[in-house]
This record gives C-alpha cells, structure tokens and sequence, in this order.
C-alpha cells in the first residue's frame, strides 16, 4: 500500500486532539501552580491564559492545515514556509525528545498509577540490577504499555481509532463526574470562598533547607516571573492538541475537519480544565493544594468525595487518562517520522506503509526510543529541556502562516484563520514572552532545550555532507 487511507471523521479527529491533551497533568500541577502563584484568583488566571493561548495557536494551525492535508502536519508546515532544515530541526527534536519523551514519561505516570492498585509493580521493586543499571518494576509496566499501544496502532488506524475514542470519552466523562460530584460534595462547605479571600494577592511559596516554609508577596516583575513559571504546568497539561495534524493524511475532509477538530478539541479540554480547578478549590483549602502529597491534587479531591477509597479511584481515573492519552500520541507521532522519511530526512523505511495502512516501521522506531526513555531515568528533565523549543517551534509555526500569506497570496485556503493578523499575533507575542521569562527564570533547562535544536542542525548538515539529501521524494 503506497497511500493512507481517509478513514477517520470529525469524530476522530476532535477525540485525538482532547485525548491526547488529557494526561495526568490536570490532576497534578495545579499544586505547583499554587505554589508559585499563592491565591486562587491568579491559578485559574493562569489556567485561562493556556486556554486561551491554546486556542489561539489551534485557530491559526486550522488555516495551515487546510492548506496542506498531508500526513506530518506541522513538520509539512514548517518545511513549506521555512525550508528543509528548520523542519528537520523541528522533526529531529520532536523524535529524539517532544514526542518520544511524552510518550516516555506518561507511561511511566500510567505505571505509577498502576502500583497504587498493584503495590508490587511499584519503583522500589528493582528486577534487575547490572553494572549500575537498575530496572525496577514500574519502568517494566512503562515499557510494556508502550509496546502494547504500538502493537495495537500497527494493526490499522481503524484499532487506534476505535482505542481513542472509546478511552477519550470514558475519561472526559470521568473527569466530568468528578467535577459535578466535587461541587456537590463541596457546596455549603463554605471551603470555595474562603480560598477566594485571598483575592489578587498573590504570594511565592519557599522552602529552606532546614524545613522552614515561607511565603513571600509577589508584585511587578516578581509576579510576572512566577506566573510565567506556573504557566509550564497549564500549557504542558494543554500540550499535544496539534498531534491530529500529523495524521491529516488519514482524515476525510481534511480541509474542514482538521480545523474544526482543532477548535473543538481544544475547546472542550480548556473548560474542563478550568472546571477541574474550580472543583479543587471548591474542595481543599489552598494550602491543601499547595502541599498535596507527591502534588497529587486529584487525588486529595477524590478522598473528600469518596473518602479512603478516593485514592484507588482517582488511580484507576488516571490509569484510564494516560494509557487513552499514550495511544493518541503514539498513533499520531508515526505519521511525522512518515513525513521526514518521504523527504529523505528519517530511516527510508519510514517512508512506507505496511499491509494495514499504516507507517509500521516508524511506529516500532518511536516505541525503542521511548522506552530506552523510560529506563534512562531522564524523561522528566527531556520534558523539562525541551518545553522552550517546543514553544518556540509553535512560534515558529504560526509566523509561517504570516509568511506563506506573503508569499502564497493565491494559494486556496478552504479555512482562514480567524482574527488574522490580530490573534496569531497576540499568540506570538504571548508565546514569546513566556520564553524569554524561562530563559531568565530557568536558564539551564532552556539553554539545554535550545542545545538540543541546535543539534540537530549539526546532524543536519553532517547528514547532507554524507548522503546529500534527495529532492523530489514526494
């Protein structure tokens, strides 16, 4: 089979996008967040910006994607708008870190739920330990969820399809019975307004080395760089929408399905979000939040409403969230490799389909690379590394949708994104001072993040030099 078949509808499309966006952020770094921030008011501040900051981007990559229907999404962007090599700089970072990393630590967060309910499969449980390598039980559980989702999505897109939806919708109802029971639980409580008296007074939380805790007011410039830092949890919880572009080449309707599942999707996902918060802090006192055990906020939710058993629940909850999360990404990140190979820029195989439709030989490439991830203990700094180039790239994205309008005046656009010039602007703008405030605030991680783009340059033109790249593989 040389081509992909567009068996997926509208559907699908905005299931991949909310599913693959709903982790176990949600339930997790809004403790961080308090954290960074003190007060409630500017929490869900922060919350509404990622929203919005998240729609914005997903309003723009709608007109792109209607302009190119083709399996790869944002690489294909980038590559029309900038050339071989930014595109490259973008697959390569997406491959070694981006995506793989993802995959890498939501199956780890999948495995550690999974010992919640199963304490042998835990992390102090090592099975192996050779030469300083130590493999416990929790990386086994990763590694075998990651091989069983790719297994699963080299069977056909029509498994991965059925897997995706049945998951996302189980979990988007989860959540949504979470936070109705949560409300109700907490009405009359009196808890939700107490939090608020607070108002915008927003404190930064500290702890020195001898235990002493301290909360320290924040104004001007102080306040801006905490929200800027409590803003990585939001917009890493709101990540992974645009992963229903890289299998556009499987969508019927591309050109009108691809942007409304964008729109959809995201939509969804940031009111519940926003919901999901609003329970919380209808449920726990803020510094209940701020000092949830191991940060796991949903879980303290679920144990007001459920009592002891919250805990096994919301695990199970989680369980369901990321394995339904893991198979999106791992089903969507394929068709990238798929993309770069066809341009002679990843492994040539690649570049072909396998008896069920499908990129096999990329699918079982990630899966490697993910759980070497996962044993190498690394995937939370990769994240961590990488958030800077991730967002620079969605900058970079979007300031080729202005590009190509220069250049491409005449090029068929079925969907123009809306707002243009105005609101993909603003998500510049927006985008790019939260960058500048984590190279200020978190110089290590964003100067690793852009160490590892600049790497792939480098392999870029090693490549070249050895095996020039061909032309017109497409």
């Amino acid at each position: 089979m040389t081509e992909f078949k567009r068996s997926l509808g509208l559907l699908d499309g905005v299931m991949l996008v909310a599913g693959s966006m709903i982790g176990s952020g949600i339930f997790i770094v809004t403790a961080d967040m308090m954290r960074q921030l003190g007060t409630p008011a500017w929490v869900l501040l922060a919350w509404v910006v990622s929203g919005v900051l998240t729609v914005l981007a997903a309003l723009a990559y709608g007109e792109l994607a209607g302009m190119m229907p083709k399996a790869g999404g944002q690489y294909v962007y980038i590559q029309r708008a900038f050339g071989k090599l930014t595109a490259f700089m973008y697959g390569w970072t997406v491959f070694t870190v981006i995506q793989t990393g993802l995959i890498a630590a939501v199956a780890v967060a999948f495995a550690k739920y999974t010992a919640v309910l199963f304490p042998a499969l835990g992390a102090e449980n090592i099975l192996l330990d050779v030469g300083g390598l130590q493999v416990n039980a929790t990386q086994v559980i990763a590694i075998a969820s990651i091989v069983v989702l790719t297994a699963f999505n080299v069977r056909g897109v029509e498994n991965g399809k059925a897997l995706q939806t049945s998951f996302t919708l189980a979990k988007i109802l989860a959540l949504l019975a979470l936070i109705v029971l949560g409300l109700w639980v907490a009405s009359g409580s009196g808890v939700l307004s107490a939090n608020f008296s607070s108002g915008w007074q927003a404190r930064g939380f500290s702890l020195a080395a001898d235990g002493t805790e301290t909360w320290t007011p924040l104004f001007g410039a102080a306040l801006a760089s905490a929200f800027g830092v409590a803003l990585v949890g939001s917009l890493f919880s709101s990540d992974a929408w645009n992963n229903v572009t890289f299998i556009a080449g499987e969508i019927d309707r591309p050109q009108r399905n691809v942007p409304l599942s964008l729109l959809l999707g995201t939509g969804i996902v940031t009111v519940l979000y926003l919901l999901a918060n609003v329970a919380y802090l209808a449920l726990l006192p803020n510094e209940d939040i701020a000092h949830a055990d191991a940060d796991r906020v949903g879980a303290a939710a679920a144990a007001v409403i459920f009592g002891n058993k919250g805990a096994l629940i919301m695990a199970g909850l989680i369980m369901v969230s990321t394995f339904g999360c893991n198979n999106g990404i791992i089903l969507s990140g394929g068709r990238l490799y798929y993309a770069m190979a066809r341009d002679g820029l990843f492994f040539r195989r690649a570049g072909e389909l396998n008896k069920a439709g499908v990129p096999g030989f990329a699918l079982w490439v990630q899966c490697i690379w993910a759980s070497l991830l996962c044993l190498s203990g690394r995937y939370g700094d990769l994240l961590e590394y990488t958030m800077f180039a991730s967002l620079l790239f969605y900058i970079v994205t979007i300031a080729g949708l202005f590009r190509l309008r220069r250049r491409e005046p005449g090029t068929e656009r079925p969907y123009r994104a809306w707002g243009y010039p105005v609101l993909p602007a603003l998500y510049i703008i927006g985008a790019a001072a939260f960058c500048l405030n984590l190279l200020w605030s978190k110089p290590l991680y964003t100067g690793m993040g852009l160490g590892i783009v600049a790497l792939g340059a480098g392999v870029y033109f090693i490549r070249n030099a050895v095996s020039p790249v061909e032309r017109g593989v497409r």
